[in-house]
């Protein structure tokens, strides 16, 4: 959400970046919502105020003055209810257009109408070549007796899988490995609910906007988290914070759930686009300060492209444009990790800026000692590791001629000093 003083102040702003985000959403209506809801209020007010003063009156007056008074109180009384449905009415519809006004987006953001006008800025790791055959992930998998895919689907339907053995040590080996990582870095571990309740869901911009991709537990007003980051950032929601707390990092490893509802006969082959993963996911708040905030999206991209590098994968870093990016985030970058089987460079990770986006959603503020004012804080995320999705690079980067596979250095210590998987078993 963004501050209605803004879109007062400056309504073709807000205007433009809707058009940029590709959000249809009708500004004027919001404005004259905005000024209907101000005028009833100040009718509200003032019929209140001349209730109560009749109220008093009504001691010191007798006979036809008295009942004059009492009528008049009744008329107010049917008034004061009038009023506030009128009230009821604007302030749920004037609620459900500003949750789909979208944030305006950094100057140096690109702008594009899709994922075509995004932008790549750097290649780390060169992409090595094979002087045999390669198979994909699951070839690889499945000869290895490592992943199991029509059994996930037998049990969970499509888009469902099964790791075994090798298969599961690996998956949980890249988790660790990246949690210690963060650990180390002095971010606080923290072991979060994957299934929240609604309203943290709409503060943290997954509703309305998205809603449909959420697995939503109707009967109890709940829903299962796609990521990390709801229940990271919802943690100090409808709460006030000092100053010298911030900035607050977080790191979690938890599961995640997305129905990925608009991804019909895409990427159906595989672990690319499942329901269910796990995700090692970082989230900042820090004062509300631009560069504070692009030096902390710096530090958050930097730790997930470290991991990146110790796992020898090479990988490119993309800028999303104002078309690609969703309706919160201020500057975003992705994060694409070679994927032989894939022929191309595929998204394993994003980094996103929010500005106060997610904070006035939530009402999570602070007090600036300078002046005492509450300030909205300024939210961040970024995907550190996800899996199984980056196990898709790590097995067919990793793989050799007889179909084995050869676990990255730093995640031996973590599978017990195991150096390959091979179909015999791990060695």
């Amino acid at each position: 959400m963004i501050d209605i003083k803004l879109i007062r102040e400056n309504p073709e702003l807000v205007k433009k970046a809707a058009e940029e985000k590709n959000f249809d959403v009708n500004i004027d209506r919001i404005l004259e919502i905005d000024a209907e809801i101000r005028e009833t209020k100040t009718q509200f007010q003032e019929a209140r105020t001349t209730q109560n003063q009749a109220g008093k009156e009504i001691a010191q007056l007798e006979g036809k003055k008295k009942q004059e008074k009492i009528d008049g109180i009744a008329k107010l009384k049917d008034q004061i209810g009038r009023l506030e449905k009128k009230m009821e009415h604007l302030e749920a519809e004037f609620h459900d257009l500003m949750m789909l006004v979208p944030q305006i987006p950094s100057r140096q953001a690109p702008r594009g109408k899709d994922e075509s006008g995004n932008v790549e800025i750097r290649r780390e790791n060169r992409v090595p070549e094979f002087d045999f055959e390669t198979r994909d992930h699951m070839e690889l998998g499945e000869n290895l007796g490592i992943i199991d895919v029509p059994r996930g689907v037998k049990l969970s339907g499509t888009r469902n899988f099964i790791l075994k053995g090798a298969g599961t040590m690996l998956h949980e080996a890249v988790l660790r490995f990246a949690m210690d990582k963060m650990v180390a870095r002095g971010y606080q571990p923290m072991t979060i609910p994957v299934l929240v309740n609604e309203e943290i869901m709409e503060g943290t911009g997954f509703f309305p906007v998205g809603r449909d991709d959420a697995y939503i537990c109707e009967r109890d007003k709940q829903a299962l988290i796609g990521t990390a980051e709801i229940s990271l950032t919802g943690y100090r929601a409808n709460e006030i914070l000092e100053k010298d707390e911030l900035p607050l990092k977080y790191v979690s490893s938890s599961t995640c759930f997305r129905r990925e509802a608009g991804a019909a006969g895409k990427d159906t082959r595989g672990l690319y686009r499942i329901h269910y993963f796990n995700k090692v996911e970082q989230v900042i708040l820090c004062e509300a300060d631009a560069e504070v905030s692009q030096r902390m999206h710096e530090e958050i991209l930097m730790n997930a492209e470290e991991c990146l590098k110790d796992l020898q994968l090479p990988y490119r870093v993309v800028e999303i444009c104002t078309g690609d990016m969703g309706q919160g985030k201020v500057r975003m970058f992705d994060i694409e990790t070679w994927m032989p089987g894939r022929g191309c460079y595929s998204e394993t990770h994003s980094a996103s800026s929010f500005h106060d986006f997610q904070s006035r959603r939530l009402n999570i503020r602070y007090r600036d000692p300078d002046d005492g004012k509450l300030r909205f804080v300024y939210t961040l995320n970024n995907t550190v590791i996800a899996s199984p999705r980056i196990l898709i690079p790590i097995m067919e980067l990793n793989q050799n001629a007889d179909g084995s596979i050869t676990i990255p250095e730093v995640l031996q210590p973590y599978m017990g000093g195991m150096t390959r998987i091979a179909k015999t078993g791990p060695e």
